[in-house]
């Protein structure tokens, strides 16, 4: 056996053993604790080639041993109790020889439940999408770095921090290595009633000296042609814009109501890119120095701000290995907040509790990393403050700040 593979959907889990030929097995559950053992026949390990997953959905943990018969053992640990079938897959393509495990039924949840006050308002959904997963594992790095592999583990980092973020929640469109077509992850951000769309991927270019990270809004010709199509499926449609459904407006009405949540949607998506932007930049060069537009169809939701970010290209060698780090990997996530918290701090949609706590004088303090081109003018621009209330507030005299240097932004409402 040379390889444990686990993965995550909302139907199940799966198991997927690696194995030389085929061979005949033995799969029982136990109980106290819960738990799938399956015995595969005759068989060893490759410990130098095997690498034991991560638990995720059903599966809590995964553990391997060679028995005294000669079998190799592995154990599923479980969150609860669950239903086990196994079968064996011929060789396809790269694949050689597989037993499945699958565990039907729906995976443990991991969302994060916050008490929000009586009065204070409703939290921001966050949706944050991985991207590739499955059967599509996106770029590849030169040492074998797969995309989906990496941008699920920093849209997990990302959606941790947000969850700790008072008023924000997050929602994760992935949270397991499955595949989802690209109109699955808007429907799924627009069944949640998102406030954000971030889709989170890692570039790849021919040159491998290419490297830096990006940000992408959806372009004004993708935007025509995907009003067309949404105005042709309005009868379909029970809510499609906003809340407002379409299916008993004329085409005229339809089509402006349309155009006027798909431009603020845009609008609000250049402004939340540019404000992700510039706290990347602070993590070192970025690939394009402007927010990019471009026809991409997982931006294509018509009242949900919705931003791409390429992270970093994965066939960069040396940003390959930061993308492999978990220091990279949690700067970026938090880049990606700061981002996120800088626009909703300014733009925060009525009845949310961040737009109550904003009236109040309570929002959460915001950290800037000064890089190359700020200016206090600039900071205090862009986060909606006055250059004089900046300079009271980190007791810094005249103009003069250095790259690397961190301030805090008042938070007062009104500054």
């Amino acid at each position: 056996m040379s390889g444990v593979r686990l993965s995550a959907a909302p139907s199940g889990t799966r198991v997927v053993l690696d194995i030389s030929e085929p061979a005949s097995h033995a799969l029982f559950t136990l109980a106290g604790p819960d738990r799938v053992v399956v015995d595969v026949r005759n068989a060893r390990l490759l410990r130098d080639q095997l690498a034991l997953p991560e638990g995720r959905g059903s599966v809590r943990r995964v553990r391997v041993a060679e028995r005294d018969n000669g079998d190799a053992r592995v154990v599923l640990d479980l969150y609860g109790q669950a239903q086990a079938r196994s079968f064996l897959v011929p060789p396809d393509g790269p694949w050689g020889h597989r037993l499945v495990i699958d565990l039907p039924g729906a995976a443990r949840k991991t969302s994060v439940v916050r008490a929000t006050p009586e009065s204070g308002g409703r939290d921001l959904v966050i949706a944050i999408d991985a991207g590739h997963g499955g059967k599509d594992p996106g770029a590849a790095g030169r040492s074998g770095a797969r995309e989906k592999d990496i941008v699920l583990k920093i849209a997990q980092r990302l959606a941790e921090r947000v969850n700790q973020e008072p008023g924000m929640r997050a929602y994760m469109v992935r949270d397991g290595d499955y595949f989802l077509s690209l109109k699955q992850r808007i429907a799924r951000a627009r069944m949640q009633r998102a406030d954000l769309f971030v889709s989170i991927h890692a570039d790849a270019f021919k040159n491998r000296e290419a490297r830096g990270s990006s940000v992408y809004i959806l372009s004004a010709r993708r935007a025509s042609s995907e009003a067309a199509r949404w105005l042709a499926e309005k009868e379909n449609a029970a809510d499609l814009v906003g809340g407002v459904s379409l299916d008993d407006k004329d085409d005229m009405l339809a089509s402006v109501l349309l155009d006027l949540s798909q431009s603020a949607a845009i609008d609000a998506s250049q402004n939340v890119g540019d404000a992700v932007l510039s706290h990347l930049r602070g993590l070192g060069r970025v690939h394009k120095a402007d927010v990019q537009r471009a026809s991409f169809k997982v931006l294509t939701s018509p009242d949900i701000p919705s931003i791409l970010v390429e992270t970093a290209f994965i066939s960069n060698p040396t940003e390959e290995r930061l993308l492999k780090s978990e220091r990279h990997q949690k700067a970026l996530a938090t880049a990606l907040l700061n981002g996120i918290r800088q626009y909703f701090w300014v733009n925060a949609p009525p009845g949310s509790l961040l737009a109550s706590r904003g009236a109040a004088g309570e929002l959460t303090p915001v950290q800037h990393v000064i890089v190359t081109g700020d200016t206090l003018s600039g900071i205090a621009s862009r986060y909606n403050v006055s250059t004089r209330e900046l300079r009271r507030h980190n007791g810094i005299k005249g103009d003069r700040i250095r790259i690397g240097q961190v301030i805090s932004i008042p938070t007062t409402a009104g500054s």
